[in-house]
């Protein structure tokens, strides 16, 4: 899914906090559209985790940008902490999802949020923006209440969905 405004870029890279985030993961990227935007957004010192399924995507994403920040791999988002040890990369601040949940079975999508859940420190976000709102029922169910946003500019409106790690539970 690529964000098709500028508008929605701001607000994911102000929902994800890019400015603070020294490593940021990007599952699905797809062709590359939100990567560009996400590094616009990073600090120069940050690092970028790009996890593609699709090994079509995967050399264009590659010849994306010379940009050293930049690392792709061909993946699986529930295998996340592989990933980030492959490449040799800390703990995420942040990681975006921009895979669409909602075509994905229950248990896959599932078995995503929790290998991110798995993947962050306390303090780390865990954003998704989506057209549909799946993510917002499994991301609630292992993260608790979602914070969403609305960007009516895109088209089709596109919500944001984030989370923190270890942010109180409502009833809690």
């Amino acid at each position: 899914m690529i964000p098709s405004s500028r508008f929605l870029e701001r607000r994911l890279a102000r929902s994800a906090a890019l400015s603070q985030a020294r490593v940021v993961v990007e599952l699905g990227p797809g062709t590359g559209g939100t990567t560009r935007a996400l590094l616009r957004a990073m600090r120069a010192d940050a690092q970028l985790l790009a996890i593609e399924l699709n090994p079509a995507f995967v050399p264009r994403l590659r010849e994306l940008t010379p940009d050293p920040r930049l690392h792709v791999c061909h993946g699986d988002a529930a295998d996340l902490r592989a990933q980030l040890s492959a490449h040799h990369l800390a703990a995420p601040d942040v990681v975006i999802s921009g895979i669409p949940f909602s075509t994905l079975p229950r248990k896959t999508g599932l078995g995503i949020v929790r290998s991110i859940h798995a993947a962050l420190p306390e303090g780390g976000r865990f954003v998704a923006y989506q057209v549909r709102d799946r993510v917002e029922t499994l991301g609630s169910r292992v993260f608790g209440p979602a914070h969403t946003k609305v960007e009516l500019r895109n088209i089709p409106p596109m919500r944001i969905y984030s989370w923190t790690k270890g942010a109180p539970r409502a009833g809690r």
